[in-house]
């Protein structure tokens, strides 16, 4: 099976889960986009009401927000082909007591990230969205709170880019840190521009770069 297969096999897996079903308030509805030649990675948290409705990922406020964070157009997020969007949880987990919503399910990482992330070839650039996303993608390595760990984003550059979330509900905390949006937010540009051209490269030679790269740190771990 190539690696275009594994993934395509994977994402129908995924897409026809119902583990959570009896805890999904709207009914389970798995949002995902990933291939195997992209090499960003947008890791976020949940979908929403919006995106539960159309299944597209950050369809709706927060994603206008985040695509102007990134610099590109609608086009090319949705271009599965260079831009991999893999929340922590695929589904809308319902709201919270409090407003805003609950966090996403636990099952999804448990079952599916491991495996999803091995199929798909390393993401040169990898977006790391919420307090969620940054328990799983970096650990041990994250700060205290989620404003630790995104004000010392040059510890991760340039592969990795801790993020708030970009939902109209943190335009107060952009408000109280705009060194976010004046200092990191350029450079992300710059990045996500960077990796989108080598993407398109990889693209333009077959994939080939891509596929070799993916092979070879496969072999590095069984070795």
């Amino acid at each position: 099976m190539t690696q275009a297969e594994t993934v395509a096999c994977l994402l129908r897996e995924i897409r026809a889960c119902r583990l959570c079903a009896e805890a999904l308030p709207l009914g389970p509805r798995p949002v995902v986009q990933a291939s195997a030649t992209a090499r960003i990675l947008v890791a976020a948290q949940a979908p929403g009401t919006r995106v539960h409705a159309t299944g597209l990922p950050f369809n709706d406020p927060s994603g206008d927000r985040l695509r102007r964070w990134m610099g590109v157009d609608r086009a090319t997020f949705y271009d599965a082909r260079l831009v991999n969007i893999v929340p922590m949880g695929f589904c809308y987990p319902g709201r919270a007591g409090r407003g805003g919503d609950r966090p996403p399910r636990p099952e999804c990482a448990r079952t599916w990230h491991d495996r999803l992330f091995a199929a798909l070839a390393p993401p040169r650039l990898t977006l790391v969205i919420g307090q969620y996303a940054h328990a799983y993608h970096l650990g041990a390595e994250r700060g205290a709170t989620l404003t630790d760990t995104v004000r010392t984003w040059r510890r991760f550059w340039p592969h990795r880019v801790p993020m708030p979330h970009p939902s109209p509900r943190n335009t107060y905390w952009l408000q109280k840190n705009p060194w976010f949006e004046a200092e990191l937010v350029p450079r992300l540009r710059d990045r996500v521009a960077e990796a989108l051209d080598a993407a398109r490269a990889d693209l333009a030679d077959g994939g080939i770069q891509a596929d070799g790269a993916h092979r070879a740190r496969r072999k590095e771990k069984q070795t």
